[in-house]
């Protein structure tokens, strides 16, 4: 699979991102990381999708919290790159044993937390992603404990991000920018900036 140039991929990542693909599909047998009809599209459908928010992210942040990691994504396909202390919590125990494996292999350095996103309150995130989890109101309250001033939000959306944030208003203040997915026309990502309770 060859990555474009928008990406800013180098050889060694690219590398280390086929490690990373090889490895999923091996364990993929074994227990349900993604999809069984979108496995043929593992490049396009979760790699790619989550290395589109890797330009989004501001140029001095330095702390990434992923939550509800599952397979990796976005949360560890942004460790692969490098740029960012990168924190993955994932509750699910042998999904947790999978990205712990997956980091070793693919040697970078990510945090995996093996708990309920609502009993961690650490680290503080310059940035926090979070993936096919929870409707954005939720993804709100979850985080709370990773918020900080400045914290960015970064969540890809489906058809139904309106209507998500329609209801998220109801409890919420926030600024929203929408960003057209790069991999799925009926897609978007929610840039989520200052976060206030009503």
């Amino acid at each position: 699979m060859a990555l474009g140039p928008e990406f800013g991929i180098e050889a060694e990542t690219a590398e280390r991102l086929a490690r990373f693909a090889a490895h999923l599909e091996k364990w993929q047998k074994a227990i349900n990381l993604v999809s069984a009809k979108s496995l043929p599209q593992l490049w396009e459908r979760h790699i790619l999708d989550s290395l589109q928010l890797a330009p989004l992210i501001p140029v001095d942040a330095r702390t990434i919290v992923d939550v509800g990691s599952g397979a990796g994504f976005p949360g560890l396909i942004l460790a692969i790159l490098d740029r960012w202390d990168v924190h993955l919590v994932e509750s699910d125990t042998r999904k947790a044993v999978f990205l712990r494996d997956s980091a070793r292999l693919c040697g970078v350095s990510a945090t995996v937390h093996a708990v309920r996103i609502e009993s961690l309150a650490a680290p503080k995130a310059d940035v926090i992603t979070a993936r096919a989890l929870a409707p954005v109101a939720d993804l709100l309250k979850l985080t709370a404990g990773f918020r900080q001033s400045g914290t960015l939000h970064l969540f890809p959306k489906g058809r139904g991000a309106e209507a998500e944030l329609t209801d998220a208003k109801k409890t919420w203040t926030l600024a929203v920018d929408r960003i057209p997915s790069l991999t799925d026309p009926d897609a978007v990502i929610l840039k989520i900036g200052e976060v206030h309770s009503k």
